[in-house]
């Protein structure tokens, strides 16, 4: 028996059925959760994310097996898509020092109202926040649409919709846009000393490529390699400001 997963559904005010009409699955198989069966990874995420709590907290024997595959790696996710929208809200939610973006649109993110206030709260409150957007003009953009196969007036009119989205920001003292006309190999997501990095593939749209989550723990561990990174974009980027 899940008694952990029956508390939560109790704390939500759901029942199996609301779990499993928002999921697509039968109520039978939320039932068999119920009595102790493992979901898959992507239904367990799925889960957690609805029932707004961690995923450790319903499965705790799951994360025990995927703890800390070093001590630097603390999770892999297949894809993007899979990373649970709790952890994107908690990396963000639990910065006390600085936040960094690089990416060249990050509209997934960014169009969520709630995270994208979430950040603009966290720099009112003296987090250093710092933004690497992709210039939409400059042919590394283009070249990535292409890539991607949606084709590059797609990718840059995504930056341009991101920027109008992240307008508020420009009124906020500790958060600064820049944007940047570099190969985008990597895009990073850091609060403080942990990250979130989506690897990207060719020819695999961000969505689908992996993310792994790093703790930055060694000065010359993996996470220093992609702090180092962020750093050299940022020193050659554009504020977004200046531009007409």
């Amino acid at each position: 028996m899940n008694d952990n997963l029956r508390h939560a559904l109790i704390n939500a005010r759901l029942q199996a059925a609301d779990v499993a009409a928002r999921l697509a699955v039968d109520p039978k198989t939320v039932n068999r959760w119920l009595k102790g069966r493992l979901p898959y990874p992507r239904h367990r995420w799925a889960v957690a994310d609805l029932l707004r709590v961690d995923e450790a907290d319903l499965w705790p024997e799951a994360a025990q097996q995927q703890r800390l595959i070093s001590d630097e790696v603390q999770a892999v996710y297949p894809h993007r898509w899979a990373v649970p929208q709790s952890v994107w809200r908690r990396l963000f939610e639990e910065a006390e020092r600085e936040i960094d973006i690089l990416t060249y649109s990050g509209l997934f993110l960014i169009e969520d109202a709630g995270i994208l206030n979430l950040i603009a709260e966290r720099a009112c409150a003296g987090v250093r926040v710092r933004m690497l957007l992709g210039d939409p003009d400059c042919p590394e953009v283009a070249t990535r649409g292409q890539d991607e196969t949606i084709g590059p007036d797609v990718m840059a009119a995504r930056i341009k919709n991101s920027l109008a989205l992240c307008s508020s920001l420009d009124r906020v003292d500790q958060a600064e846009i820049r944007l940047h006309r570099t190969t985008l190999y990597n895009s990073i997501y850091r609060a403080d000393d942990r990250l979130l990095v989506n690897i990207h593939a060719y020819g695999t749209p961000a969505a689908h490529a992996p993310v792994i989550d790093l703790r930055a723990i060694e000065s010359e561990g993996a996470a220093e390699v992609y702090l180092s990174s962020f750093e050299r974009v940022w020193s050659s980027a554009e504020p977004h400001q200046r531009r007409s």
